[in-house]
């Protein structure tokens, strides 16, 4: 019974998107194939800057300065990804943004941020919304602003050429994170917090027996813009971080392009720096090939109540 359901549903949408194709008039047809023409012009304009990076890290100087293009390398110089990974520390390189960047700061975000959204999304006390407002506020302050003070602040407390400017901000909540989660959480039903309170559960109980086992789509939503903000962070680490032995990803990537594009007598500095590209890009597109259904519908059941 249950394997039916699914099979019966697909064939009624078919069946309905047959008949509603059958009664398009020739405009209607027109919009349809103008519509699809664009999506598909969208996706290659999407994908082409990819592909280009991954064509050219199999190529030499003779195949990339070259006009036209040449699209598909030929022959492929599969060795450029292992060259270009070691001419670099960039083993060093991940290792420092996984463990001392990314992930403490993945982990600070969502549980900052998810404490801080719940009181504003299930505990009802005076000036709730104010501050709410204003917390949301503070996403108009440019960060350009805050890099000097916040850099005399970190100074004077000796943390500087260290993660710890990085890392310990992400434990005090984002704003737009807490924006998510609070719409997330406002969407779920009430009456199960109340049962919990007539049992003697706490309200930290609630949140993290309750409220975050049913709130997996959106944690994982913030999960992963943190992490990816972490990966592809440029700004903070080349402020806070000095010692070439701490660098991260971002800051290896331009470090090698300086090394290699200002050196003419590097050969395939292009097709290197294409080829560690493609690696660093390809963690955060298998991230979201496996975890975009989960992604999407956190997405879309955010902002479901008001």
């Amino acid at each position: 019974m249950n394997m039916r359901l699914p099979v019966n549903a697909i064939g009624t949408t078919a069946g309905n998107e047959l008949q509603r194709l059958r009664k398009l008039t020739p405009m209607g047809w027109f919009t349809e194939i103008l519509k699809y023409g664009l999506l598909i012009l969208l996706t290659v304009t999407y994908i082409l800057p990819f592909f280009w990076m991954f064509t050219s890290a199999l190529k030499n100087d003779a195949q990339v300065y070259v006009a036209p293009p040449i699209w598909i390398p030929n022959p492929a110089f599969w060795e450029n990804f292992v060259n270009a990974w070691n001419s670099q520390p960039f083993n060093q390189y991940v290792f420092n943004t996984v463990v001392y960047y990314a992930i403490p700061a993945t982990i600070g975000t969502v549980l900052s941020s998810a404490i801080v959204a719940y009181g504003f999304s299930r505990i009802n006390w005076a000036g709730r919304d104010t501050l709410f407002y204003l917390c949301l506020a503070t996403m108009m302050v440019p960060f350009q602003v805050q890099m000097v003070p916040l850099f005399m602040i970190f100074k004077k407390i000796g943390w500087i050429d260290s993660f710890l400017p990085l890392v310990v901000p992400a434990f005090f909540g984002n704003p737009f994170y807490i924006f998510l989660l609070r719409q997330f959480f406002m969407s779920l039903p009430g009456e199960l917090s109340d049962a919990a309170r007539i049992d003697g559960a706490s309200e930290m109980d609630i949140l993290f027996r309750i409220v975050l086992p049913l709130s997996r789509p959106a944690l994982m939503v913030v999960a992963l813009f943190a992490f990816i903000g972490a990966w592809n962070d440029y700004l903070g680490p080349l402020i806070y971080v000095h010692n070439n032995s701490k660098l991260v990803l971002a800051l290896g990537v331009e470090n090698m392009r300086r090394s290699m594009m200002f050196n003419s007598t590097i050969s395939n500095a292009y097709p290197y720096l294409m080829a560690v590209s493609t690696i660093v890009v390809l963690p955060i597109l298998i991230m979201f090939f496996f975890g975009q259904k989960t992604f999407i519908e956190g997405i879309a059941m955010t902002g479901i109540k008001e």
